[in-house]
């Protein structure tokens, strides 16, 4: 039987007192882990730490639980930015929910001229951090924008250091966690389109960026960003 802090759900309610469940929430603790009321899990609102809760009720459409305990402290909000060109929906799904996991604060959609797609669904990305968020212990949620230019995303790193994964470096013999972690948080790192930068947006990001080679082959959008973000990790395991 997993243990109660095993359990975790995100709510939207000021922790700690009492909690309003939703019907997808009561669904998932009654149908598919066979809780009951006076059962207990875990809740965090990625503000006040994580909680332990007792179900108090459940009915069709909802339920009510109470919070008992301070299980975890709340965590600062990482800083680390991850930014890139948006992508079609499923594989978009997957970036953003393995960019919460690796340790983003901040997820940024930035458009190129190779962009495929130009529009995002925040909510639904939002709703797949959360449950990244739920199933990993994550307390403080990533923070999603809407899509900007690339001129402007680069008008606004502000004091973090940018890190770019270029196709056009492939083969070249630079380490790339050297140049990482020789590059000073806090990071803000950018994964380009399908169709890779234009020159002359390269034009734009040689100069203020670390640009870094994710290998001999050219990876899919969403492979290079499991793979840089794994090389910011392994450069910076405090950053995330």
């Amino acid at each position: 039987m997993r243990e109660p802090t095993e359990i975790r759900l995100f709510v939207d309610a000021e922790l700690p007192g009492r909690i309003g469940l939703t019907g997808k929430q009561v669904n998932y603790l009654r149908n598919v882990l066979r809780l009951g009321v006076g059962a207990r899990f875990s809740v965090f609102n990625g503000r006040q730490g994580a909680w332990l809760a007792e179900i108090i009720e459940m009915t069709k459409n909802g339920g009510v639980a109470g919070t008992t305990a301070l299980v975890r402290a709340q965590t600062p909000a990482p800083q680390l930015v991850y930014a890139f060109a948006p992508l079609k929906q499923a594989r978009l799904d997957y970036m953003v929910e393995k960019a919460a996991e690796a340790g983003a604060g901040h997820l940024q959609p930035v458009l190129t001229q190779h962009c495929q797609v130009r529009k995002i669904n925040r909510e639904r990305l939002r709703a797949n951090i959360i449950e990244a968020c739920e199933q990993c212990g994550i307390l403080t949620v990533p923070t999603i924008a809407d899509p900007v230019p690339l001129t402007s995303f680069l008008g606004n790193v502000g004091d973090h250091t940018l890190v770019v994964a270029d196709e056009a470096l492939a083969g070249e013999p630079i380490d790339p966690v050297a140049a990482i972690r020789a590059a000073a948080p806090p990071l803000a790192v950018l994964i380009g389109p399908e169709g890779g930068f234009s020159e002359q947006e390269r034009a734009l990001l040689a100069p203020r960026a670390v640009r870094v080679s994710l290998g001999p082959r050219v990876l899919r959008a969403d492979t290079a960003a499991v793979a840089l973000l794994a090389l910011v990790e392994a450069a910076h395991p405090s950053v995330s």
